[in-house]
Formats: C-alpha cells, sequence, structure tokens
C-alpha cells in the first residue's frame, strides 16, 4: 500500500502533478471564479502534495478541477485538455500516496507480535 523506492517516487510526482495542475486550473481561470474556490484549491493542493488523507483528497481534487470547470464552462476543445488532469487526480484516488507521505507514517506498515499461546 505504501511502495518505497521507485514506485513510491512515482506516486510522489503524480501528487505533485496533481496539487500543481489544480493549482494552475484555477489561476488560468482566476477572474472568472469566487475567491473562495482559490482557497479550496490551494488548500487541496497543499494536501495532496504532501500526501495527507490521499484518496480523499484526489478525490476532492477531483471534485474542484470539476467545479472550476462547470463555473468556467467547458467548451469542446478544452474538454480533452481538461481530462488529463481529472484523470491523473482519480488514478492518485486509486493508487494511494506512496511511501513518501505523511499518510505512510500515520498509518504505514506495522509488525504485530503476538504472544506465545
Amino acid at each position: 500500500m505504501f511502495p518505497p523506492g521507485p514506485p513510491g517516487l512515482a506516486l510522489l510526482l503524480l501528487r505533485l502533478s496533481v496539487a500543481a495542475a489544480l493549482l494552475l486550473n484555477a489561476y488560468v481561470h482566476r477572474g472568472a471564479l469566487p475567491g473562495w474556490i482559490h482557497g479550496i484549491a490551494i488548500l487541496i493542493s497543499l494536501v495532496v502534495s504532501v500526501g495527507y488523507l490521499t484518496p480523499i483528497a484526489a478525490a476532492a481534487a477531483l471534485a474542484c478541477h470539476v467545479l472550476v470547470w462547470l463555473e468556467v464552462g467547458a467548451e469542446a476543445d478544452v474538454v480533452v485538455v481538461a481530462l488529463v488532469p481529472a484523470i491523473d487526480a482519480l488514478a492518485l484516488a486509486l493508487l494511494g500516496p506512496g511511501a513518501y507521505s505523511v499518510d505512510s507514517h500515520r498509518f504505514g506498515r506495522r509488525v504485530v507480535v503476538l504472544p506465545p499461546p
């Protein structure tokens, strides 16, 4: 669940890419969006980038991404570009945070020692 090494590094890069895509999406449409959406986008990006409650935060990033596109109004040629960060957020929600995250330190591998019978 919390793979170390290259898979953990790949999940770290995926988390950073989802956070950056959400921030860029909100920044590009800053004139058309209310301020509370920008605050939510910044908060979700911070939570995703450090890997805290990653499946929930990635689903929230996906929802915020969709909310931005619903507020702005999506054109047919731009929807294809908007799908890539949405698919990344969905993949992150399904894969989890990786070893280099807050989640791995909170919920990581544990050694269970059973008493002798």
